[in-house]
């Protein structure tokens, strides 16, 4: 049972994000998991570098997996529940520079 004062958090992953993770290097696997783990315990923290994005990705924000490597999200808010819903992850490049 839910309280009514309480927000709901869910993380959801498309389909094209589950495809394009398997696809990546063990380690970048493992770096994400980390990742989701901090970014779970607190959706701001700063190591994430959480930012908007602009042009082709406007409406979608970024975290930093690596160095390099973004994972990139919507976020969905109603009354009672929030669904950050993650759509791509690749390096900076690959998502940005095409």
């Amino acid at each position: 049972m839910q309280n009514d004062d309480r927000i709901e958090i869910r993380i959801e992953f498309s389909p094209l994000f589950n495809r394009k993770l398997k696809q990546l290097p063990r380690k970048i696997i493992t770096a994400f998991d980390e990742t989701l783990e901090i970014f779970w315990e607190d959706l701001n923290h700063k190591r994430l570098r959480r930012h908007f994005l602009k042009e082709k990705f406007a409406g979608y924000e970024s975290i930093d997996v690596t160095d390099d490597y973004r994972a990139i999200f919507k976020e969905e808010k109603t009354k009672n529940s929030i669904v950050i819903k993650f759509h791509l992850i690749g390096t900076h490049k690959d998502l940005y520079i095409k």
